[in-house]
């Protein structure tokens, strides 16, 4: 994890607009040293309604402090392994995912479709009234049947994710994200890109509202999404951005 979450206080500290109208929130998230992880679990941490995160990952990150928990397991595989610890949570944001580049479609759906139906089946389990918000990309194919490897995959992880038997499910497909407050991407492409492209990226935001969003009107949208619901089970840039 990138950013220095100990020093972060809650928007009613800083003068914000949540308030806690409704129960307060458990949320576990998954892929939080990714950039768009980062940002979710800066906005979980900035919100009075989220009660505790618990960061779920393969290595340890930031470190546990305040309201952020973390638990590591090597092999995410074996998730089921570790029960007692994710019972009596309200929502999963689900930011892991990897690359499709060099991979061969077995490889990558062991990665994208086993692993996450593995993890969220188990959370489903012990967590029947969980929301779950997926992580997906623009052009996922619903159909499962297109041309695109990695956008086969993807739609059929959303699919498999939309039939399980919880409270809500949510699929997001942002297109470009722009990283904020110090949130950076661990792939080195990707980075040098929002580096080179970070002058640009506000003008962009203006003029193509449908295509661009931010790390912080995601994590934002995620847990309003969590806290009240939603019309739309699969959300793009727009509909994020709306949120």
């Amino acid at each position: 994890m990138q950013c220095n979450y100990t020093m972060l206080t809650s928007r009613r500290a800083a003068g914000g607009s949540t308030t806690r109208s409704e129960p307060a929130m458990k949320v576990i998230l998954f892929g939080a040293s990714g950039m768009v992880g980062q940002g979710v679990l800066r906005e979980c941490l900035l919100d009075d309604g989220v009660e505790s995160v618990l960061a779920v990952g393969r290595s340890a990150g930031a470190g546990a402090s305040g309201k952020l928990q973390e638990l590591v397991i090597p092999d995410l595989a074996h998730i089921g392994d570790h029960g007692a610890a994710l019972q009596g949570y309200d929502a999963c944001f689900f930011c892991l995912g990897v690359s499709s580049a060099g991979m061969s479609e077995a490889r990558y759906t062991e990665l994208t479709y086993d692993l996450t139906l593995a993890i969220a089946k188990t959370l489903a389990a012990r967590n029947p009234g969980m929301t779950l918000t997926y992580v997906s990309g623009a052009g996922t194919d619903s159909s499962e049947h297109g041309s695109s490897m990695w956008a086969r995959v993807k739609g059929r992880t959303e699919n498999a994710l939309l039939r399980l038997p919880i409270k809500a499910a949510f699929m997001f497909r942002p297109g470009v994200i722009q990283p904020l407050h110090g949130v950076r991407s661990k792939t080195r492409s990707y980075q040098l890109f929002y580096t080179l492209a970070a002058p640009l990226l506000p003008l962009a935001r203006r003029l193509f509202p449908k295509h661009i969003t931010t790390t912080e009107q995601m994590g934002r949208a995620m847990i309003k999404l969590a806290r009240q619901g939603g019309p739309k089970q699969v959300l793009e840039a727009a509909d994020i951005n709306a949120m």
